[in-house]
């Protein structure tokens, strides 16, 4: 058993060392989910902010907030509490501003976000873990972090050509290098 530190060890420095050409570093990876645990706490915590209705996703400090809020108050609170979050280097405030609907709309929107997030996981020029979606009114918002303009304009496609859209609002950002 005892022989088997070390070889795991090596195995764990190399796992944490090997992706010289990944995008991120091991050490970013748990910074950025630091990052997004932390502002999610702080935004459940903030009376002013309704924290389920806002997406938080972090790639190299930079923060994006995206989804729906009834105010403009409520979003610049949002970006208050994330700026407010240590090693966050940027926060893009992406949250767009629409009332919660009846119950009938939110079904309805449900299945809109279903049927766009199927299709772009049907897709092979884009890479749906990458994009959040989310559905207001028949709004429907894509969000994350994504590798190419061309990613980003086939997931607006896409979404596009779904039944039930009324219209799309990309907020999709180009991961930095």
């Amino acid at each position: 058993m005892n022989s088997r530190i070390p070889a795991m060890l090596a195995a764990l420095a190399i796992t944490i060392a090997a992706p010289a050409h990944a995008a991120k570093t091991a050490g970013e990876v748990v910074d950025d989910s630091t990052i997004n645990a932390s502002i999610k706490a702080g935004l459940l915590m903030d009376k002013r902010t309704e924290a389920h209705r806002i997406n938080v996703e972090t790639y190299k400090g930079i923060v994006q907030l995206s989804g729906f809020v009834n105010s403009q108050a409520e979003r610049d609170a949002a970006t208050q509490v994330a700026a407010a979050v240590s090693s966050v280097k940027e926060v893009r405030n992406s949250i767009a501003i629409g009332p919660s609907g009846s119950v009938g709309q939110k079904f309805d929107d449900s299945v809109t976000t279903g049927r766009v997030k199927a299709a772009l996981i049907d897709s092979k020029d884009v890479k749906s873990h990458q994009i959040n979606v989310e559905t207001n009114g028949g709004v429907v918002q894509l969000s994350g972090f994504v590798t190419s303009d061309t990613m980003r304009a086939s997931a607006a496609r896409i979404a596009a050509d779904i039944g039930g859209v009324k219209r799309v609002d990309n907020v999709l950002l180009l991961k930095p290098h």
